[in-house]
C-alpha cells in the first residue's frame, strides 16, 4: 500500500442544492481616541522595585477625560497585569517615543494625592533614599467606597448612578474661622518668645520654634497651649496640623480645641481627628474632610503628617522624642523631619514641642534654623514640683534598708501624699517579673529550648520563656546546678502587688499596654496608687500629689544612642503630671541612675542635657552632627551597594556582623551592617547615591537582601 502523504480534515457532508451560510465576522468596537486636551497622564505605579521609582506615561482615553484628574487613583496595565497607581499630572506631549498604553480605568474620582502632598512625598522619598510609591502608601489611607458615598452622594463611582449610596449625608462646610481669639494667649505668656511666635503665625508668617513646655493644669496645660496656637493660626485665615504620639494625646488636644470654640467636623466645626486606630472608615472620613475643605484643622498620629490641609499655616509635632513618631516601614521617615520639610515647602510655621528636648531639636536651635521658646527660671520653679534623687549616697543613713526597692523615705512620701490625692509610681518594665536569674550564682536564666530569657507572669507559677512561651518546670542552672530563682527586673504588676500589701485599704490602679485594664486615660482626684509604665501615665484633673520614679538605673542604662536623653524624657513626662511645689507636689527618683539625666531632672533642665549630648556627638561624629546611612543585609549584597556609592566626602564603617536571631531555631543567613557617614552638607548627595545604587541592584536582580535606613534611630 502506498504511503499516505496528505491527511485531510474531516468534512460535514451537505445535501445537494442546499446553500451553506457563511460565518459572520464579529466586529470589535473601535478603541476610544485620546483626549483632545492634555492627552498624556504621568502615573506613579504602586510597585515595590526601586528601579521603577519614576512616573510612567499613559494615554488618557476620551471617555476618561473628565475623571482623569491629577491625584486620582487609577488602574493601569504594567508588565502584563493590572496594577494600582496614582495619576500625578497630565501633559501635552509624552517623553516616551514609543506607543503608550491607555489608562485602564479610574478607581475613584477623589483626588487623594493633592499637589502639595505629592511634592512633599517626593521630598520625603529623596530625603530617606526611598521610593515615591512607598511614601504615598504611608500618606494616603486605603480607599473606603462607602465613606466616599456618605461624604458626597453626588459623586458616584464609575458605572454607578449618583445617589445610590447607603445613607448619604453631607459633611458640613466651614467657610472661614468662626472663633474669637484673645489678644494674648494665657498659656504662652510665661515663655520667652511665645507671644512673638503667635503674632508671626497670626500675621501669616512662617516662624520655626522649639518649645520646652512646663507642667500645668487648666489653661496652662500643654494641650491648651496648642489649642490656643491653633486658634491663633485659624484666626489668621490658615489651616493647622497637630501630630501627637498616640490616641490619648489626640483626645486631649481635641478636648482643648473644643474649649476654645473649635468643634469636630461631625459637630459642624473645623477639626478632624485622623487616627489609624479609629478604623478604616473613620480614618478615611477624616482624610476626605481635610481634602475637601470642611476640616481646616487636623489632629492625629504619625500618618497625619501628610494630611492634605488646605493653606497650611502651622504644623506642630508634640513630644518628638517618642518612638511612635518614627515610621517602622520603608523609607522610615520621622514626623519631626517630615513636618520640617513641609514647613519649608508650604511656607508654614513649625512648632516642635515637649516637656523634654531631643538632641535633634537642639540641633535645629543651635544651627539657627529654629528659635527656642522657653520659660525663665522663676517660672520653672513656680510651675514644677520639688524633685529629689534618692541615690545610694542619699540613702546611706538608712543602713541595710537602703537596698530596698522602695526605701524608707519613698515609703513615707507615698504615705503622706495619699492624704492629699492620687500618687503616681512609674516602673520602667511591664509584666510581673520579666527577668529572673539563678538564686546562687546570679546567672541570667535561659530557656533550654531556644535560649530565650525566663520570667514570671504571676507569683505562684513556674517561669516561662519570653520568646517561645514554654514553661521551665524542672529547670536547673547550667553553671551551678541550683534550682532557685531570684528577680532581676520587677515589672508593674509585681510592683502593684507589693504596694497593695504595703498600703492595705488603698486603691491600686495599673496602667499599661499589658495591664488588665489597658492604658488609662485619666484617674479621679481621690487617694489612690497609680502604677504605670513610661508613656502610659494617666492624667489627674488636679495633678498628682507626688510621683515616685523607680529603678532609675534600669531606665537610664543601655548602649542605645540617646539613652540618657530618652530616660530624662520619660521621667519628665511623669514629673509634669505632679502638682507644683507651692501645692505640695514632690517627685522622688529612686535608684542610682546615670548622673547627667539625674542632675537634669533635679534642675529641670532638659535643654542643658540636650546641648551637652550634642556637643559630645559632634566630637564623636554621630547623628545629628553628621548624616548616616545604615545598610543592613547579607555581606555580598551590602558590599555591592556600597561599592557603587560615590560621594566626595564619604567614610565607610564596617561591615560589622550582627548577631543571628535564632529564637525559632531556624538557621538564618548571617547579616552585616555597614555605615556610610558624611558631613551634614553632603546628606542629600548621600541619599541620592544610595538610592541610585539600590535601584541598580533592583534592576540587575542581584541576590541577597539589603535594608537601607538613613539616620536610623537605633544606630547603636
Amino acid at each position: 500500500m502506498a504511503p499516505v502523504t496528505d491527511v485531510l480534515p474531516p468534512e460535514q457532508p451537505a445535501l445537494a442544492g442546499l446553500e451553506v451560510p457563511r460565518a459572520r465576522r464579529r466586529r470589535l468596537p473601535a478603541p476610544p481616541g485620546p483626549a483632545s486636551r492634555l492627552p498624556v497622564a504621568r502615573v506613579c505605579v504602586d510597585l515595590a522595585p526601586p528601579h521603577l521609582d519614576r512616573p510612567f506615561e499613559y494615554v488618557v482615553p476620551e471617555t476618561l477625560d473628565a475623571a482623569a484628574q491629577p491625584g486620582v487613583r487609577v488602574k493601569v496595565r504594567f508588565a502584563g497585569q493590572d496594577v494600582d497607581g496614582w495619576l500625578l499630572e497630565r501633559v501635552d506631549r509624552a517623553t516616551h517615543e514609543g506607543r503608550l498604553l491607555p489608562l485602564r480605568r479610574i478607581v475613584s474620582r477623589e483626588p487623594v494625592v493633592a499637589p502639595r502632598v505629592a511634592l512633599l512625598a517626593r521630598a520625603v522619598a529623596d530625603r530617606w533614599a526611598g521610593t515615591l510609591a512607598d511614601v504615598l502608601r504611608l500618606a494616603v489611607p486605603p480607599r473606603h467606597a462607602r465613606v466616599e458615598g456618605e461624604a458626597r452622594p453626588d459623586a458616584a463611582p464609575d458605572g454607578a448612578a449618583p445617589g445610590t449610596h447607603d445613607a448619604p449625608h453631607d459633611v458640613p462646610a466651614v467657610d472661614g474661622p468662626s472663633v474669637a481669639v484673645p489678644p494674648v494667649a494665657p498659656a504662652w505668656e510665661s515663655y520667652r518668645g511665645g507671644p512673638a511666635f503667635l503674632r508671626h503665625v497670626a500675621s501669616g508668617g512662617a516662624p520655626r520654634a522649639v518649645w520646652t513646655a512646663l507642667p500645668g493644669t487648666g489653661e496652662q496645660r500643654w494641650a491648651a497651649a496648642l489649642a490656643q496656637a491653633v486658634a491663633t493660626c485659624l484666626h489668621g485665615g490658615r489651616g493647622a496640623l497637630v501630630v501627637v504620639p498616640d490616641g490619648r494625646d489626640v483626645d486631649r488636644v481635641c478636648a482643648a480645641l473644643r474649649e476654645v470654640g473649635l468643634a469636630d467636623v461631625a459637630e459642624g466645626g473645623p477639626v478632624a481627628r485622623l487616627v489609624a486606630d479609629d478604623g478604616p472608615a473613620a480614618r478615611y472620613r477624616a482624610f476626605l474632610a481635610a481634602l475637601r475643605g470642611p476640616a481646616r484643622v487636623v489632629v492625629g498620629t504619625r500618618a497625619s503628617a501628610f494630611a492634605p490641609v488646605a493653606d497650611l499655616g502651622l504644623a506642630v509635632c508634640w513630644d518628638d522624642g517618642d518612638l511612635q513618631h518614627a515610621e517602622p516601614r520603608a523609607p522610615y521617615p520621622h514626623v519631626r523631619e517630615v513636618l520640617a520639610l513641609r514647613s519649608e515647602l508650604e511656607g508654614a510655621a513649625l512648632l516642635v514641642g515637649g516637656h523634654a528636648r531631643t538632641v535633634e531639636a537642639q540641633q535645629l536651635v543651635v544651627s539657627g534654623w529654629a528659635r527656642e521658646v522657653v520659660a525663665d527660671r522663676a517660672a520653672v520653679r513656680a510651675r514644677t514640683a520639688r524633685v529629689t534623687a534618692l541615690t545610694s549616697v542619699e540613702l546611706a543613713r538608712e543602713g541595710p534598708a537602703a537596698a530596698a526597692r522602695l526605701p524608707g523615705p519613698a515609703w513615707r512620701v507615698l504615705r503622706d501624699a495619699l492624704l492629699a490625692g492620687p500618687v503616681l509610681v512609674q516602673v520602667p518594665r511591664a509584666g510581673y517579673v520579666p527577668v529572673v536569674a539563678c538564686v546562687r550564682c546570679r546567672t541570667p536564666a535561659r530557656c533550654s529550648t531556644c535560649h530565650g530569657p525566663l520570667g514570671l507572669t504571676r507569683g505562684d507559677g513556674p517561669p516561662s520563656c519570653g520568646w517561645c512561651g514554654r514553661l521551665a518546670t524542672d529547670r536547673r542552672c547550667d553553671e551551678c546546678g541550683a534550682s532557685g530563682l531570684r528577680s532581676v527586673r520587677v515589672g508593674s504588676e509585681r510592683t502593684a502587688e507589693e504596694l497593695g500589701r504595703a498600703f492595705p485599704g488603698v486603691t491600686v490602679r495599673v496602667s499599661g499596654a499589658r495591664a488588665a485594664g489597658g492604658v488609662l486615660a485619666e484617674v479621679p482626684d481621690r487617694p489612690a496608687l497609680v502604677v504605670a509604665t513610661p508613656g502610659a501615665e494617666p492624667h489627674a484633673p488636679s495633678g498628682y500629689a507626688a510621683a515616685v520614679l523607680l529603678d532609675a538605673a534600669v531606665a537610664s542604662a543601655g548602649e542605645r544612642l540617646g539613652a540618657e536623653v530618652d530616660a530624662l524624657r520619660r521621667w519628665l513626662g511623669a514629673a509634669a503630671l505632679v502638682r507644683p511645689t507651692g501645692e505640695g507636689g514632690q517627685v522622688l527618683l529612686v535608684g542610682d541612675g546615670a548622673a547627667r539625666p539625674t542632675q537634669a531632672l533635679v534642675r529641670w533642665d532638659p535643654a542643658g542635657l540636650a546641648e551637652r549630648e550634642l556637643d559630645e556627638r559632634r566630637g564623636l561624629r554621630l547623628p545629628p552632627a553628621v548624616r548616616v546611612a545604615a545598610l543592613t543585609g547579607t555581606r555580598d549584597a551590602v558590599a555591592a551597594v556600597v561599592t557603587r556609592v560615590d560621594v566626595p566626602v564619604l567614610e565607610v564603617l564596617g561591615p560589622v556582623p550582627l548577631p543571628v536571631d535564632d529564637r525559632d531555631g531556624s538557621a538564618l543567613e548571617p547579616e552585616v551592617r555597614t555605615l556610610l557617614r558624611v558631613p551634614p552638607s553632603d546628606g542629600a548627595a548621600l541619599a541620592r547615591a544610595v538610592a541610585a545604587s539600590v535601584a541598580i541592584r533592583s534592576a540587575r536582580r542581584e541576590g541577597g537582601t539589603v535594608r537601607v535606613q538613613v539616620d536610623p534611630a537605633d544606630l547603636l
